[in-house]
This record gives structure tokens, sequence and C-alpha cells, in this order.
């Protein structure tokens, strides 16, 4: 587990900002704001340090050049409004990194992007590449044409994927409170800032469920707290804090106790490829046997039919699955070697009857052990 002291030291940092901070509660772009961030990200960089600047903002933005009051339900005025947003959000950050000879790059990505492997690894080539050169890459989700990002997703969630990505040392979110509380700040001013925590610790859950979503954003702390759950998977940590705090980049790097850390609650996944595999969408799910679970858990291998009770979703082969327990926990996910339909043909069998069951044999394997990672 990471001192602060160790955190601010840290190489790889990826800084997101949220809607209701950047753009001050819907009224437009904070430029007193951007560029005082600016100035600290441009002496994280003087100081060594690689950044990553994750910005939600577009929409809120494209809202107020738009004149619109409230955020629309519509999904295709929410995509106008984005695509609207996008030039002045960017064109905002470029114009004041150029100030201290700064270079950006505009990075759109959907979750589509990091659940097909080709296009996750030609993302994570990209950024590796930007950082080497000293380029501060600008992320955002691709509002204009991901349609279910702009329902259900969220920039906090975006950011622990990129620090999945980038294999980053620590998180940074920066909001409009100066952390989290135990309780609503504004419904008790008792509330007491939660300086430390575990990722994953589920009454964390419970306080951050208290907060609200704004109107110009689609977060909340709730979201922060799931994000840091995601980030720890690489061993990222995470640190929730002001952005309206004076300098308050520059206390973290200097190690100093501002804001509220999260450490990672489990030690980092060595292999690239079984991060790439915890983040997609899963297709469908296997309930296993206890024998299953247990070999899987305690001896490190693949998944056999024999032990798959149940078969639920649609899928095809290739595609990405959950392994639950009889109760309903997941204990793991992985690519499927069979479709649902076959899946469902050879469930409990062994695997030398996989041929007389339909046919033919693809693997012997339901999930091979190469694509599986427990939860």
């Amino acid at each position: 587990m990471k001192t602060r002291e160790q955190l601010g030291r840290s190489k790889r940092w990826i800084i997101k900002v949220g809607s209701s901070l950047l753009t001050n509660h819907g009224k437009g772009l904070d430029y007193e704001l951007i560029a005082d961030w600016v100035k600290q990200i441009a002496q994280l960089r003087h100081e060594g340090h690689e950044v990553v600047l994750v910005s939600s903002g577009a929409v809120a933005e494209g809202m107020k050049r738009l004149n619109w009051p409230h955020r629309p339900d519509a999904l295709h005025e929410l995509q106008a409004a984005a695509a609207v947003g996008q030039m002045g959000l960017i064109q905002a950050y470029e114009s004041r990194f150029q100030k201290y000879d700064l270079h950006t790059a505009q990075i759109l990505l959907t979750h589509a992007d990091l659940s097909n492997r080709r296009r996750y690894l030609n993302a994570r080539s990209t950024l590796a590449t930007l950082l080497r050169m000293g380029v501060i890459p600008v992320v955002n989700e691709n509002d204009t044409v991901a349609a279910d990002e702009i329902r259900f997703g969220d920039n906090d969630t975006l950011a622990a994927l990129v620090a999945n990505l980038v294999e980053a040392d620590l998180l940074v979110i920066l909001t409009d409170q100066n952390g989290m509380y135990d309780s609503d700040p504004r419904d008790n001013p008792k509330a007491q800032l939660i300086s430390e925590a575990q990722a994953g610790d589920p009454e964390l859950d419970q306080q951050a469920a208290s907060g609200t979503v704004g109107k110009f954003g689609r977060g909340g702390m709730l979201t922060k707290v799931r994000a840091a759950v995601r980030a720890s998977r690489s061993g990222t940590s995470v640190i929730i804090a002001s952005g309206r705090e004076e300098n308050i980049l520059s206390k973290i790097s200097s190690g100093q106790t501002v804001g509220t850390l999260l450490h990672p609650n489990q030690d980092s996944l060595a292999v690239a490829r079984k991060r790439w595999l915890i983040e997609l969408q899963p297709q469908g799910s296997l309930i296993l046997d206890d024998g299953a679970v247990i070999a899987l858990k305690n001896s490190g291998v693949s998944l056999l039919a024999i032990g798959v009770v149940e078969v639920n979703g649609t899928f095809t082969r290739g595609d990405l699955v959950t392994c639950l327990t009889e109760s309903g926990q997941e204990i793991a996910r992985g690519l499927v070697n069979y479709n649902a339909d076959e899946a469902e043909k050879i469930k409990g069998s062994s695997s030398d009857s996989i041929q007389s069951l339909i046919g033919y044999t693809r693997e012997s394997e339901v999930i091979s052990r190469d694509n599986l990672v427990l939860i």
C-alpha cells in the first residue's frame, strides 16, 4: 500500500475533471480554473510526471453555446450538444497548454473501443506513444456517436478504464467536493471527510449512494467509488479531491493530505490481456457447480463443460461471459469457445462426449485458462 508521498512521486497520472466543476454548474467553461489546472499539470510534466487528462464538459458546454437551460432527454439532441461543445472544450485546453510549450492530443473513446481487442491495443499504443513524446492526451467519451455511453456512461468510469489501459500509478478525480464524506455534507453539517479507505469496501457504496447526480453531469460520488474499484484492478490508487482548492495537484504531488485516498483492493493484474478481459461487456453467464468453482479458484484450471449447470444469455463463440456460483456470486469471466446453443447442449457433460452431443469438438474446454480471469 503506497503512502501519499510515494503516490506524489509516482510517474504516470490520470487526471479527471467533471462537468459541473469544469463548467461552473452549467454556466459555461470556467477558463480561470482551466488555466490554473493547466499551470499545475505543466509543473507536473516539468517534474517528470506523465499525465493523461480525462475531461468531461462537452455536452454541458454545448448546452451553454446552444442556450439550453436543461439537459435534454432526446439522444440526437445530446449528440448535437456534444459535437458543438467538444470544439470549445479542446480549444480551451490547447490554447492554454501552448503557453507552456506543451502539445495536446484529442482522444475520443467509447467502451466499444476498449472491448475490441485490436482497438484496445491500438488505443494503448497511441497513448503510450503520446506520453513518450511528452504530449498531454485529452480524453473524452465520443458522445456524438456512442448512444449507450450517453445514456449510461460517465467519465469517472472512462478515467478508470484509461488507468487500466496505460497502467497508471494514480488517478486523481477532481470534483466540486473536498472528497468523500461519511454522509452527505449538504444535509449533515457534522459529516466527516474520509481521508483514506480501501477501494471496494462495501461501506463506501452505502456512504456514496446518498450523493446526487447533477443536471450538467452524469456521475456522482457513487460512480467515483466504483471507478476506484475498476482502477484498482491495475493497482492504480485513486484520490478524490476538490478541483477548486488552490494548487490541489501540486499539493497531491508533494504528498499532502488532501481529499480522499482510495487504495487498490487487490494486486495489479500481471497480464495485460487479462486487464482487457475484465473490462469487456459480458454477453451471458454460466452457472457452475461447487466442484468447478473450487477448481477455478484453487487449481488455476480451465472451465470444462461438466462443471456448467446453467447457461444464460445469447452469446457467440469468443464472447465474454461471467461465471457464477449457484448462489449468483461472480467468481470469474472469460471468452467462451462455444456459443450459447452449443453450451446448453454440452453443459454437465464430459469433454470426450462433446463430439457426440453437437457433432464436432471446437475445444475440450468451455473457457480456456488463458482466456479466463478470476474476480
